[in-house]
């Protein structure tokens, strides 16, 4: 890790989305501070208060939603003690970042892509669209199984053809399934296929790609500790069987060169 992508930055706004369960469930952060002028979508960064004591050593890995001069916003879910913490923050408070990290999804602006997020995986794709040359050419199918309230979906769904379908039901997990499929089939010839979410998700994705020869990337949410390659905690395997470092090597792959 470098001074250049290490810094502290300030917390600009903490902002709660819709709610299911419990109020303030989904959070967008926006972060200020310099060191973003130069990103790619699909990439991450590591997140950790000054505040955090001993009890939470590591930082937390988070896709970059949008990134400008002034600073960095990121779209979480509070799934445990550390976006928990997370979600307390207050305007103000200093944030440890590291990033921009990893690689990003691949940019074809004179070719249609379809961008296939699952829950929270719809985040890096805010990015994506916001710094696309040419939205026109892309659209989204979005699978979740929370209220739509809770995700950022209306700011994609404003400027992309955007489609979602909501997993309520057994009957529901088939009916995504196939609509993958189908979608995915469309840009088999002429189109590329970008893909976030989780790792059932991923799966699918990468099968129906590999099946009708669509290519496809996927962007894979391994659990991360260090984000540089240090702890190897994030390791996948590629397609020959060989281990990837994910942070260091992905996020984002080929669907051929990685196994899910």
């Amino acid at each position: 890790m470098t001074r250049r992508n290490c810094r502290e930055m300030r917390v600009g706004e903490l902002t709660p989305l819709g709610q299911w369960e419990r109020p303030g469930e989904f959070f967008r952060l926006r972060l200020e501070g310099q060191g973003f002028e130069r990103w790619e979508p699909g990439q991450f960064v590591m997140l950790r208060p000054l505040a955090w004591g001993p009890e939470i050593l590591w930082g937390r890995p988070f896709s970059i939603a949008g990134a400008d001069g002034g600073g960095v916003s990121v779209f979480f879910q509070v799934v445990g003690r550390g976006t928990a913490r997370l979600a307390q923050l207050a305007k103000g408070e200093a944030v440890v970042v590291w990033g921009p990290l990893g690689n990003g999804f691949a940019v074809e602006p004179g070719v249609p892509t379809l961008l296939l997020a699952g829950g929270v995986g719809l985040a890096p794709f805010l990015g994506y669209a916001s710094a696309h040359p040419n939205p026109a050419n892309l659209d989204l199918f979005f699978a979740h199984r929370l209220p739509l309230a809770c995700y950022p979906y209306a700011d994609l769904a404003e400027t992309l053809r955007a489609e979602e379908l909501c997993e309520q039901r057994p009957e529901d997990l088939q009916a995504i399934i196939e609509r993958l499929g189908e979608r995915i089939a469309e840009r088999a010839k002429n189109g590329l296929v970008l893909a976030c979410g989780p790792t059932p998700f991923l799966r699918t994705v990468r099968e129906a790609a590999l099946a009708c020869g669509a290519r496809a990337q996927v962007s894979l949410e391994n659990r991360m500790a260090c984000g540089v390659g240090a702890c190897l905690g994030c390791v996948s395997k590629d397609g020959a069987g060989h281990h990837v470092q994910v942070c260091t090597q992905g996020p984002v792959f080929w669907a051929g060169d990685v196994q899910i």
